[in-house]
């Protein structure tokens, strides 16, 4: 679990994501609008993820690079 302390509904910036991942935020925004990541968008720029997304994400993505291996 990625933030085990915190609660899993907690929300994450495209910045926390991006710095967590050591990506630029353009890479995440692309991943928000392809709906590889899920979020909620804000307005016009502003996006949130939840940590339970967040982590969802993760645990595809490694399953994603083993089976490539």
């Amino acid at each position: 679990m990625v933030y085990c302390s915190v609660m899993s509904n907690e929300l994450l910036t495209v910045e926390e994501v991006a710095s967590f991942l050591k990506v630029d935020a353009e890479t995440v925004r692309r991943w928000l609008l392809s709906g590889d990541l899920k979020g909620t968008k804000i307005g016009k720029k502003l996006w949130r993820i939840t940590v339970d997304e967040f982590e969802k994400f993760l645990k595809k993505e490694s399953k994603d690079v083993e089976t490539q291996s």
